[in-house]
């Protein structure tokens, strides 16, 4: 059975009501992110919520749905980094989010879609995005790792690995996931330039084209540089 589909524009609640759930969620959320390495700590999940603010109205998403969902989504990104990559943060987080929202003023199907949108966020996840909200999610958790913050994410990551700078004499497609070659450059090759091709909404497609192009110029001048052609 498809999910609920919770996204009708004239189903919303005025802002009094829409604001009460997401701000008890805000509250509680923050302090899940105490021990969040710096690539995926509370100040990225604070921007997926802003551009969810951006591309939401814009497609007629649930906003209260969404909200909630974007605060929520990486409560469980620092098990899975201090997993080293074996723990899925997406289907823990949508376990750790259940007794979160369980007691929220909202409707059963709204509960259903947020737990569905934290787990079909991921990238590299199974799970596919059903949902209006959950494809906004997405979208807009991809966004925030792509442009000029994409690439500063993607070396922060990379310090946190204990990662090198680059290594030119290894193909990105031969090295491993949380090792030393877990580098920036191979986060763009593998990752964030297909980026663009993946988002679900048009409002996404559209900011994704600029952060696309930047990441380009970027990293063809980090090549150049590193190899002392310029």
């Amino acid at each position: 059975m498809p999910l609920f589909e919770a996204s009708k524009k004239n189903s919303q609640p005025d802002n009094a009501d829409l604001e009460s759930p997401v701000r008890q969620i805000r509250k509680m959320a923050e302090n899940l992110f105490k021990d969040a390495h710096g690539s995926h700590d509370w100040e990225h999940s604070l921007r997926v919520v802003r551009m969810c603010g951006q591309i939401g109205p814009r497609e007629g998403a649930d906003m209260q749905v969404l909200k909630i969902a974007a605060y929520l989504h990486d409560i469980g990104r620092c098990k899975q980094d201090s997993s080293n990559g074996t723990i899925c943060h997406a289907r823990l987080g949508g376990r750790m989010a259940r007794p979160l929202i369980k007691d929220l003023e909202l409707t059963d199907e709204q509960k259903i879609n947020i737990i569905h949108c934290i787990r079909s966020h991921r990238f590299r996840g199974n799970e596919k995005p059903d949902t209006l909200e959950a494809r906004v999610l997405f979208d807009a958790d991809k966004i925030d790792a792509i442009g000029a913050v994409g690439v500063a994410r993607a070396y922060l990551f990379a310090g946190e690995l204990g990662a090198r700078l680059h290594n030119p004499d290894i193909r990105v497609e031969d090295t491993l996931p949380y090792s030393r070659e877990d580098t920036g450059y191979r986060e763009f090759k593998l990752k964030l330039s297909k980026i663009k091709g993946r988002m679900l909404t048009d409002e996404g497609r559209r900011l994704a084209a600029g952060r696309h192009d930047f990441m380009n110029i970027f990293f063809q001048r980090f090549l150049d540089e590193h190899a002392g052609r310029c």
